[in-house]
């Protein structure tokens, strides 16, 4: 937006003593209409070289936030001094968290990139030790500088739709990283000649969410046979719901519009964009699946990757956790300590 001149430190002035004729005035205003497009343009000169990172740059710095994590070693990563980390909405102090459990990257490495809004973000698989983790990794960049990081992680036998794992009960939350490597997200750009303007892939991706609080999948701007991972773990193509056995051929199966009339969510809030990769045709979104009023099913909150080409959604990758009632989520701006469920909605879990 353009701004007064004064606004931007500009304070014109035709001489040195002060002058209240009209002829004056005519003159001043004269002046300010001159100056008012080089300060605008002063301005917008200075943001764009304050975040001047191109793909490269964000690539480079992403990386080397990531390998700072697996070394446990915040002073090899270019941080900058509010530096601010979240691990599944809750705040991380500095060499607390992933800067300790974190080992190394894992089977699955996507990357994606944002030179807009000067964020990148890391989709896939990472070690802590002997196990693995399915994480989306967001970080924001100024001036080369990495000023945010928000991790969603996956974790075998976390908290599900109905809380805890129980034991001889199906586990919480799904979780597949085999399955995810078997299936992994596209690493290669799309052909120009089918890519999708940024503002496309974000109303595409919006679709998805507007069908589900409607429940009405025909709203969904996406391919037939669409297909969703969930930590990994592939929904749809099955037959009898979710958990159910994968389609043999000939035989109708779920995509990425089908259930959506009994779904238990009641509103996709606090919906987010921060990487929108024209390039790759992937887009960031993250927000939170609110339940229907008097149910005892958790929320979740979610990164949900979305592959898109011809205006259209083609796959899903999901990285998503379960937060106890209590705690606030996502936990960023502008949505910052929002969505505890209220108290005589809460569940005994």
């Amino acid at each position: 937006m353009l701004q007064h001149p004064s606004i931007l430190g500009l304070k014109p002035r035709l001489h040195a003593k002060a002058c209240s004729t009209p002829a004056c005035d005519i003159l001043s205003h004269m002046t300010l209409r001159f100056l008012y497009p080089f300060a605008a343009l002063a301005a917008a000169t200075n943001v764009f070289a304050a975040n001047d990172c191109d793909r490269t740059c964000l690539k480079n710095t992403l990386d080397q936030y990531l390998n700072a994590v697996a070394k446990h070693d915040p002073s090899a990563a270019p941080l900058f001094v509010g530096f601010r980390q979240t691990e599944n909405a809750v705040v991380a102090r500095l060499g607390t968290g992933m800067w300790k459990s974190m080992t190394a990257l894992g089977k699955v490495q996507r990357r994606y990139l944002d030179p807009v809004s000067g964020q990148a973000a890391y989709f896939g698989t990472i070690e802590e030790g002997a196990n693995s983790a399915i994480v989306t990794v967001r970080v924001k960049i100024d001036n080369r500088k990495v000023t945010e990081a928000e991790w969603l992680i996956a974790r075998k036998g976390d908290p599900g739709l109905n809380g805890p794992a129980v034991p001889g009960q199906p586990a919480g939350n799904f979780f597949d990283p085999d399955n995810l490597a078997a299936n992994p997200p596209p690493d290669k750009a799309v052909a120009k000649e089918v890519r999708s303007s940024r503002e496309a892939m974000i109303a595409a991706t919006n679709s998805y969410f507007d069908g589900i609080t409607t429940h009405d999948g025909s709203i969904i701007m996406a391919y037939p046979g669409c297909s969703r991972l969930e930590n990994g773990y592939t929904v749809t193509g099955r037959v009898g719901g979710v958990r159910g056995k994968a389609a043999p051929p000939g035989q109708a199966a779920s995509d990425c519009t089908s259930g959506l009339q009994t779904i238990n969510v009641s509103l996709v809030a606090a919906r987010r964009y921060p990487v929108v990769d024209e390039e790759a045709g992937m887009v960031l979104a993250i927000a939170v699946f609110l339940r229907k009023p008097g149910t005892a099913t958790r929320r979740n909150v979610f990164s949900e990757w979305f592959a898109i080409d011809n205006n259209k959604i083609r796959n899903i990758y999901s990285a998503m956790f379960y937060p106890p009632p209590d705690l606030p989520v996502p936990n960023w701006p502008p949505y910052e300590g929002n969505w505890p469920l209220p108290a005589e909605l809460a569940p005994a879990h």
